[in-house]
């Protein structure tokens, strides 16, 4: 698939995996995806496992990422993890406002906004993530949601730090729940923040950023949403737990 933007699929493992069943699983990925050059795969195990898996995949194509990180540095923050500490394992990617953090732990877009810029100051990309409930889309209100959204989550960002933001649009009725937004929606849902980019920032800007979809994304409709114009791969959730799904997901996206 001949595309602008390199595609980015990432599996958020959630709160999943011990450290050993985390290396069982990236051993797997290195042998089925040794080969995969056409897209940046990246995997997002739980804390205690960030250190195992970045030896794990030290020599491989694959790029660690972490789930959450504090807006803080150090200090006294019980429970949380600074960016200093994410970088010892040669973290490259950070999720941010993932729906289950912004629904269980009321994280706003303004809190987002500060993780987002201390991952960069940092050098870490974040993985920011957005979208609607199913309440919300039924009552017409997708447009407004991620238009608060990305401008809230993304609020005080440079041009420069924007080019390595990646953005995930997740509509929060499709994820875990097997419903998965048609392609059109998927489509029209990414042109749309594509379009907000281009307000905020420029076409340039725009054209550049990386745009995933996650819901609910399996082997067998990978294919036909990674075709999509402004779709630019993949927040994987419960399919990045086995090795064959995750793997399929990304050979299909190619």
């Amino acid at each position: 698939m001949n595309k602008e933007r390199k595609l980015i699929i990432a599996g958020n493992w959630k709160m999943n995996k011990t450290v050993a069943e985390a290396l069982a699983l990236v051993d797997d990925l290195k042998r089925d995806l040794a080969n995969v050059k056409e897209v940046d795969i990246v995997v997002c195990p739980p804390y205690t496992a960030l250190e195992s898996v970045s030896k794990s995949i030290l020599d491989s194509n694959i790029k660690l990422g972490a789930q959450n990180m504090s807006e803080n540095n150090l200090g006294a923050f019980t429970g949380e993890i600074a960016a200093g500490m994410l970088k010892e394992f040669s973290t490259r990617y950070v999720i941010l406002g993932h729906s289950e953090r912004r629904q269980f732990q009321k994280e706003s877009d303004g809190l987002i906004a500060k993780k987002a810029a201390a991952v960069h100051a940092a050098n870490l990309k974040p993985i920011v993530c957005v979208g609607e409930t199913l309440a919300e889309r039924e009552a017409n209100l997708t447009e407004k949601v991620l238009d608060t959204q990305v401008r809230g989550s993304l609020a005080g960002l440079t041009t420069e730090q924007m080019l390595e933001t990646v953005i995930a649009y997740e509509p929060v009725w499709a994820i875990g729940t097997g419903k998965t937004a048609t392609t059109q929606q998927a489509q029209d849902a990414h042109a749309f923040i594509r379009g907000l980019l281009v307000k905020m920032f420029d076409d340039t800007v725009a054209r550049k950023v990386r745009i995933q979809y996650g819901g609910s994304v399996k082997p067998s409709n990978a294919r036909e949403l990674m075709s999509q114009p402004d779709v630019d791969g993949a927040l994987v959730g419960g399919a990045s737990l086995e090795a064959r799904s995750f793997a399929d997901i990304v050979k299909n996206s190619i």
